[in-house]
């Protein structure tokens, strides 16, 4: 449901997806398909929904964060803070992160449709053109 969210967003800000895949909790798993869309040519961004909380089998976090040549934090603190004036406490629980990799952007989500939806809306898509843009430039 969350990745359906985030491209009907997308699309709908005139973005084009290059490809989508569900993938389980294993960070195998999650890091091959990372190297795999950072390999495409076709791919600007990534938007990685899912396993940014704190149970054990959330593991997108560890399993990306590592390959992160700039952090964004500032995309992680707008968004617990905004999800603070939605949910209260709870908000502080999400490890939502962004930043680059090999030139590309990526943005990691939680699974929760609300939170992607806030997320789409009020961060990523208002500046995503104005990120690819200097991610191109790095």
């Amino acid at each position: 449901m969350s990745g359906d969210i985030i491209e009907r967003l997308a699309v709908g800000a005139g973005h084009k997806i290059a490809g989508r895949k569900l993938i389980p909790d294993s960070k195998p798993m999650i890091r091959s398909a990372l190297r795999s869309a950072l390999a495409s040519r076709s791919v600007e961004a990534l938007i990685v929904t899912g396993g940014t909380g704190l149970s054990q089998t959330d593991v997108t976090f560890e399993s990306i964060s590592p390959f992160l040549e700039k952090e964004m934090p500032g995309f992680g603190e707008i968004f617990r803070r905004i999800s603070y004036d939605n949910i209260g406490s709870p908000a502080m629980m999400s490890r939502a992160f962004a930043g680059t990799i090999k030139g590309k952007t990526i943005f990691c989500l939680p699974g929760s449709p609300d939170g992607v939806k806030t997320a789409m809306e009020k961060l990523i898509l208002p500046e995503l053109g104005h990120i690819l843009g200097l991610s191109r430039r790095s």
